[in-house]
Protein backbone atom coordinates (compact mmCIF):
# COMPACT_ATOMS: atom_id res chain seq x y z
CA UNK A 1 0.00 0.00 0.00
CA UNK A 2 1.20 3.45 -0.83
CA UNK A 3 2.61 5.72 1.84
CA UNK A 4 0.17 8.39 0.71
CA UNK A 5 -2.93 6.61 2.05
CA UNK A 6 -4.78 8.13 5.00
CA UNK A 7 -3.42 5.67 7.54
CA UNK A 8 0.15 6.83 6.79
CA UNK A 9 -0.52 10.57 7.08
CA UNK A 10 1.00 12.52 9.89
CA UNK A 11 -1.40 15.30 10.83
CA UNK A 12 -1.35 15.67 14.60
CA UNK A 13 0.32 18.90 15.77
CA UNK A 14 1.58 17.11 18.89
CA UNK A 15 3.48 14.65 16.68
CA UNK A 16 4.85 17.49 14.53
CA UNK A 17 6.19 19.34 17.57
CA UNK A 18 7.72 16.19 19.03
CA UNK A 19 9.48 15.33 15.75
CA UNK A 20 10.72 18.90 15.25
CA UNK A 21 12.18 18.97 18.78
CA UNK A 22 13.68 15.52 19.21
CA UNK A 23 13.91 13.98 15.74
CA UNK A 24 16.99 13.59 13.58
CA UNK A 25 17.19 16.21 10.86
CA UNK A 26 19.20 16.95 7.76
CA UNK A 27 19.21 20.05 5.58
CA UNK A 28 19.67 19.91 1.82
CA UNK A 29 19.42 22.60 -0.82
CA UNK A 30 15.81 21.71 -1.59
CA UNK A 31 14.28 20.44 1.66
CA UNK A 32 14.77 19.61 5.32
CA UNK A 33 14.11 16.03 6.43
CA UNK A 34 13.04 15.18 9.99
CA UNK A 35 12.79 11.60 11.30
CA UNK A 36 11.98 9.70 14.46
CA UNK A 37 11.97 5.90 14.53
CA UNK A 38 8.71 4.05 15.02
CA UNK A 39 6.87 0.83 14.31
CA UNK A 40 4.68 2.18 11.53
CA UNK A 41 5.24 4.60 8.71
CA UNK A 42 3.79 8.09 9.04
CA UNK A 43 4.81 10.91 6.76
CA UNK A 44 4.01 14.55 6.08
CA UNK A 45 5.11 16.87 3.29
CA UNK A 46 5.13 20.55 4.25
CA UNK A 47 5.74 23.79 2.36
CA UNK A 48 5.45 27.13 4.12
CA UNK A 49 4.34 30.38 2.53
CA UNK A 50 8.02 31.27 2.09
CA UNK A 51 8.10 28.78 -0.78
CA UNK A 52 5.64 30.78 -2.87
CA UNK A 53 1.99 30.93 -3.75
CA UNK A 54 -0.38 27.98 -3.38
CA UNK A 55 0.42 26.57 -6.80
CA UNK A 56 4.17 26.60 -6.14
CA UNK A 57 3.75 25.07 -2.67
CA UNK A 58 1.58 22.28 -4.07
CA UNK A 59 4.11 21.63 -6.84
CA UNK A 60 7.00 21.42 -4.37
CA UNK A 61 5.11 18.95 -2.15
CA UNK A 62 3.99 16.91 -5.16
CA UNK A 63 7.56 16.61 -6.43
CA UNK A 64 8.84 15.51 -3.02
CA UNK A 65 5.99 13.00 -2.65
CA UNK A 66 6.80 11.47 -6.04
CA UNK A 67 10.46 11.25 -5.11
CA UNK A 68 9.66 9.54 -1.81
CA UNK A 69 7.39 7.01 -3.55
CA UNK A 70 10.40 5.74 -5.52
CA UNK A 71 12.15 4.76 -2.28
CA UNK A 72 9.28 4.00 0.12
CA UNK A 73 10.13 0.28 0.35
CA UNK A 74 13.83 0.95 0.94
CA UNK A 75 13.64 3.29 3.95
CA UNK A 76 13.02 2.49 7.58
CA UNK A 77 9.62 2.83 9.19
CA UNK A 78 9.02 5.78 11.46
CA UNK A 79 7.70 9.30 11.39
CA UNK A 80 8.95 11.58 8.62
CA UNK A 81 8.43 15.25 7.95
CA UNK A 82 9.78 16.61 4.68
CA UNK A 83 9.79 20.42 4.60
CA UNK A 84 10.19 21.92 1.14
CA UNK A 85 12.50 24.86 0.61
CA UNK A 86 12.12 27.57 -2.01
CA UNK A 87 14.62 25.93 -4.34
CA UNK A 88 12.59 22.68 -4.52
CA UNK A 89 10.40 24.27 -7.20
CA UNK A 90 13.18 25.08 -9.67
CA UNK A 91 15.64 22.23 -9.12
CA UNK A 92 15.81 19.52 -11.74
CA UNK A 93 14.60 16.03 -10.94
CA UNK A 94 18.15 14.63 -10.90
CA UNK A 95 19.29 17.30 -8.44
CA UNK A 96 16.24 16.70 -6.26
CA UNK A 97 16.89 12.96 -6.29
CA UNK A 98 20.55 13.54 -5.43
CA UNK A 99 19.50 15.71 -2.45
CA UNK A 100 17.03 13.06 -1.30
CA UNK A 101 19.53 10.21 -1.47
CA UNK A 102 22.16 12.31 0.29
CA UNK A 103 19.78 13.15 3.15
CA UNK A 104 18.60 9.55 3.57
CA UNK A 105 22.19 8.28 3.61
CA UNK A 106 23.31 10.90 6.12
CA UNK A 107 20.36 10.10 8.40
CA UNK A 108 21.13 6.36 7.94
CA UNK A 109 17.54 5.53 7.04
CA UNK A 110 18.00 2.87 4.36
CA UNK A 111 16.90 -0.59 5.50
CA UNK A 112 19.93 -2.19 3.88
CA UNK A 113 22.93 0.14 3.49
CA UNK A 114 24.44 -2.15 0.82
CA UNK A 115 21.54 -1.32 -1.52
CA UNK A 116 23.05 2.04 -2.41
Amino acid sequence: MSCLSKKHRLNNSKDFNQIYKSGKKWHTASFVAFFTPGEKLQIAFVASKKVGNAVQRARAKRRLRALYLNYENKVQTGKYIIVAKNSAINRGSKELQKDFLFAIKKLQLFKNEKTF
